[in-house]
């Protein structure tokens, strides 16, 4: 029997109504959302609801003589995309990081790139689920900032208010390495703290305070099971994927499976309220994508999962270098509006209509398209400004 999440009914019934807002089919015409020669009902499921991938990076300089980087096209591949917002993410720790504050200083020449950028392209951060319907409505596309680990933190608690004031509202409390001053353990490496640690279940207690979604991607089962009793709200998994869909490619999978969850740690982390996302990594077609989703959702039901691809709607950076060619301007399936060989449509139109062939309703694709991601970022950010 599963125990009751730690928030109370009329919290949960009152997120659910917000979840519910999200899903349901609008009234008003398509309008800048409508693509040609999409199926219509693919149209009105994308047009109706809140479409959210929960983790995207958008790359941008880290080193101040580079902010704020090449111009990027967000707005237009996010209208191409058919989301209405993703979780913007970047991870400072791909360069090693050697110096006390290097990793400080990462994180705002990151967000200072990302000010820039999002005004270039007539777009806000949304922080909270008011700002998230009103760009809807608007039909204006929109991001939630997020950053992908704790580095930028160096032990320093009063960092997240600082970080929260610059827009913050999802924190990925771990990354492929460990911080200078350690938060818990990472899934790909050898266990060295116990799980989490005593700095990693402060910052917790703070994010909950100020109103920071926590992402438990990249924890291990420890870190996850103690963060899992000491949050105050549901947290997300952003991007990973059941250990069971390991797609066509051998040595791929051997890769990824470590980064993958097991059917019993996803009821877990359900059990919490919690959701889950699905990359697109190990599916080789869309219809294999909806078929991984459906193989989540048979373990933890339509309520628990959500977007969370890992790939970048605008090309990679690479300082120093020009900015790769070819549509996908980086490696295989890295870019969002190309996941898939021979795509013909943007992302989440693609996703809605293997979703439909694949026999969800329009009601389940908008829990997972976006309604449950909503449920979990109203009920962080409920209260707080």
């Amino acid at each position: 029997m599963r125990y009751q999440p730690k928030w109370s009914r009329r919290e949960f019934l009152a997120a659910i109504s917000v979840a519910g807002a999200g899903t349901a089919m609008m009234l008003n015409p398509l309008a800048a959302w409508a693509v040609d020669d999409v199926d219509p009902r693919v149209a009105k499921i994308v047009a109706g609801t809140i479409g959210v991938d929960t983790h995207n990076h958008i790359d941008v300089p880290l080193t101040a003589t580079e902010v704020p980087g090449p111009n990027i096209d967000l707005a237009g591949e996010m209208k191409k995309s058919g989301l209405s917002a993703i979780c913007m993410t970047f991870a400072l720790d791909y360069q090693k990081l050697q110096n006390p504050g290097e990793a400080y200083d990462r994180f705002l020449n990151g967000l200072t790139a990302m000010d820039q950028q999002l005004k270039n392209n007539g777009m806000k951060r949304s922080l909270n689920m008011a700002d998230l319907r009103a760009a809807h409505k608007d039909q204006q596309p929109t991001v939630i900032q997020s950053v992908e680990g704790g580095h930028f933190l160096e032990g320093k608690l009063e960092r997240l208010a600082v970080a929260y004031d610059r827009g913050l509202r999802h924190l990925g409390l771990l990354h492929d390495s460990d911080a200078s001053v350690p938060l818990g353990d990472v899934y790909t490496n050898p266990p060295r703290w116990g799980g989490l640690t005593a700095f990693g279940a402060d910052v917790i207690k703070e994010c909950n305070r100020l109103g920071i979604l926590i992402d438990l991607a990249h924890a291990d089962p420890a870190t996850v099971d103690a963060a899992l009793k000491l949050a105050a709200h549901p947290v997300i998994i952003s991007h990973t994927g059941l250990d069971t869909q390991l797609g066509q490619d051998a040595n791929f999978a051997r890769m990824m499976k470590p980064r993958l969850i097991s059917r019993e740690r996803a009821k877990i982390v359900a059990d919490a309220g919690g959701v889950i996302g699905v990359w697109t990594h190990l599916a080789d077609t869309p219809l294999a994508y909806a078929q991984n989703v459906r193989a989540l959702v048979d373990v933890v039901g339509i309520d628990h999962v959500c977007i969370g691809t890992d790939t970048k709607l605008t090309p990679s950076y690479r300082p120093g270098g020009p900015q790769p060619g070819g549509q996908n301007g980086g490696r295989p399936g890295e870019r969002t509006n190309f996941a898939w060989q021979d795509q013909k449509f943007g992302f989440y139109y693609t996703v809605v209509d293997a979703m439909l062939k694949t026999g969800f309703t329009p009601d389940e694709i908008g829990k997972f398209g976006g309604g449950n991601f909503c449920r979990l970022f109203d009920a962080t950010t409920a209260g707080h400004s």
